[in-house]
């Protein structure tokens, strides 16, 4: 079989109606006259594959020609790490085996090394933080993401504002699937899912932190949710479900800015806003009125098929996630309220593989030492000093008495 053959087998069944369209609608009843608008066509979305490398380039110049001199006009510090030492095998191990060696594995390179457990230990201590992200990095990281929720969310409440179903959620439906979408919306979904579509990209070079799994997924299933959703003219809900998630996620980056830059009182003030109005937008208004209007008020228009449970499906996941990051939240918001800071960002502000208390610390501890150290070995050597002044002002005493003697 060829290999066309096997292109056109596989595009006809991926487009085959009851996928995509309700029940008695054929492709021929959708199709639109020029004068009529833009109708959503699968192939649209072919463009947000270069959009998203463009979006990628455009962050690496945002962050040198504007993240980092910000962060040092907010006074963003980062911390003084010692780096470990280039030891081959240890590299090896590092990089192919753990990051962590276990008690055993210790004991064996050190044979393989003729170095000692502690010495093993520390080395390893110091190459997990050598990798930590400085704070510079995880700043210029937040400020794009800050920059375009900010922009996304800005540009889509005033697309939105003046539209029907905005304000009432059944004029999402009504006409479906036979519904033009403006420019304005259409660019609205490509640069939303291009802007993911880069996160996903560069996933493995971002901060990887505690809730790395959570958000890859999130990824994942947002740009399958806003793909699918204009595909199937799902436009109308799939513009209000960006704007939802928008409304909050530019705040927690504002915040985690200034965390990085120590402004504690800010960081604190934004968080608790974001706090609120994430819990609201997400445990709230999504459920109550997105879910529930492309779940019980779409049936009203339409009978269920393929796409309509597959769309459901994918909002039901977006939802698991906002409880997950919910509970993460509240734990903070738990502590902001018995302890009057926020310690940390529970949501998604440690790394994943590496424990601040369990790496800084002892880092901290071992510098501590070291200059205990340094300060004994000061000070004999300067009471050694003394004493030899103090022996060499004895024995130019007594010369001078013996020459005062013979002189006498």
């Amino acid at each position: 079989m060829s290999l066309n053959r096997m292109v056109a087998m596989l595009n006809e069944w991926l487009w085959q109606e009851q996928y995509w369209l309700p029940p008695g609608i054929r492709w021929q009843d959708i199709e639109m006259r020029d004068e009529d608008g833009r109708f959503p066509m699968p192939r649209d979305l072919l463009i947000t594959l270069p959009l998203a490398f463009a979006f990628i380039a455009l962050r690496y110049v945002f962050e040198r020609i504007i993240a980092i001199p910000f962060s040092k006009c907010l006074g963003v510090k980062d911390r003084i790490r010692i780096r470990a030492p280039p030891i081959p095998k240890l590299e090896a191990f590092y990089e192919h085996v753990s990051r962590q060696p276990s008690q055993s594995q210790v004991v064996s390179l050190g044979r393989q090394c003729g170095l000692s457990q502690r010495k093993i230990q520390t080395w390893f201590r110091h190459r997990r933080n050598q990798d930590k992200p400085s704070n510079t990095k995880k700043f210029c990281e937040a400020s794009w993401r800050f920059v375009f929720y900010l922009i996304s969310f800005a540009a889509g409440l005033g697309s939105l504002i003046d539209t029907p179903w905005f304000w009432d959620h059944k004029e999402c439906w009504r006409g479906y699937p036979k519904q033009p979408v403006a420019d304005v919306h259409y660019w609205y979904y490509i640069l939303e899912l291009s802007f993911y579509l880069s996160l996903l990209l560069s996933v493995s070079v971002d901060v990887k932190r505690k809730d790395f799994k959570e958000q890859v997924v999130h990824h994942i299933a947002t740009i399958f949710l806003i793909a699918f959703s204009y595909a199937s003219n799902y436009v109308r809900v799939g513009t209000l479900v960006m704007l939802v998630h928008d409304s909050s996620d530019f705040l927690l980056e504002s915040a985690k800015m200034f965390h990085y830059a120590v402004w504690t009182t800010t960081c604190d003030s934004l968080f608790v806003v974001f706090a609120v109005v994430f819990l609201v937008t997400r445990l709230v208004v999504f459920p109550c009125r997105i879910v529930h209007t492309t779940m019980v008020v779409s049936r009203d228009f339409f009978q269920p098929f393929f796409g309509y449970y597959f769309f459901n499906v994918l909002l039901l996941v977006l939802q698991g996630l906002h409880i997950f990051w919910a509970y993460l939240i509240l734990r903070m918001l738990y502590k902001f309220v018995f302890t009057g800071k926020v310690e940390r960002d529970e949501r998604s502000d440690e790394e994943s593989e590496v424990d601040e208390h369990e790496e800084e610390e002892p880092e901290g501890k071992e510098g501590e030492s070291n200059y205990k150290q340094r300060k004994e070995t000061i000070n004999s050597k300067l009471t050694l000093l003394a004493n030899n002044c103090v022996l060499n002002n004895l024995t130019n005493q007594r010369n001078l008495n013996s020459r005062l003697r013979k002189a006498r």
